[in-house]
């Protein structure tokens, strides 16, 4: 059954309020109204995506939304709801806003049970960009956000979540990625599907984390 606040986001009207002018790509900050109630939430339309060298044109909304996906089918609960809709500026990705977050500090640095929740979500989708502002604390919960360069063919991993490296998993994280299935339909091609599942099996044979890569810098810059 599809919860109430994904059918907020897919069936509410957005309206557009402001602009994320730190963002790399259009990050549009909206009120979404539906029956009577109201949500904050971002909307990222694919005509303000910028080109890059190594995903392909366009397709940066619909790997925000397979992120949702990956976690929600790890049972992570550690992305937003995040769908993929038409807007004002044509379609893009939706997620909610999580309001009222932390200042910044630096619990990202610590062994937190959330954040380790993070890098595994990380590990299995191949986050390329995992900085420290793309994680939202908000009281004992921290929500992972900016998930548009992920599920790449090719290995490239790079986070501030690097306190796990080499850590054994847990009977659940075991479990959690024995049971992992996913319909990404066309968010992503098929090669980075074939390497997703690929990922999946090398992750439950070497029962641990991944460590930092050796030929491709192991955190993004810059890394806030």
């Amino acid at each position: 059954m599809k919860s109430a606040q994904l059918e907020h986001l897919e069936k509410g009207e957005i309206e557009v309020v402001g602009r994320l002018v730190a963002a790399s790509n259009a990050s549009l900050f909206c009120k979404i109204d539906y029956q009577g109630k109201s949500v904050n939430a971002i909307y990222k339309p694919i005509k303000g995506e910028r080109p890059l060298w190594d995903f392909p044109d366009g397709n940066l909304a619909s790997r925000e939304v397979a992120t949702y996906l990956a976690s929600e089918a790890l049972g992570l609960g550690s992305v937003p709801p995040t769908i993929l809709r038409d807007g004002p500026f044509g379609e893009g990705s939706v997620q909610l806003w999580i309001d009222d977050v932390d200042e910044f500090d630096d619990r990202y640095a610590q062994p937190l049970p959330e954040l380790r929740k993070i890098a595994l979500l990380d590990a299995v989708v191949n986050n390329t960009d995992r900085k420290i502002g793309h994680l939202l604390f908000k009281g004992d919960r921290v929500y992972g956000c900016d998930h548009g360069v992920t599920f790449h063919e090719d290995y490239k991993l790079r986070t501030v979540l690097w306190q796990f490296a080499d850590e054994e998993f847990t009977e659940q994280e075991m479990k959690a990625l024995e049971n992992f299935k996913i319909d990404l339909d066309d968010l992503v091609t098929s090669s980075e599907k074939e390497a997703l599942n690929q990922r999946i099996e090398n992750l439950l044979s070497e029962r641990r984390f991944p460590l930092p890569p050796t030929d491709w810098p192991a955190v993004p810059w810059p890394p806030v």
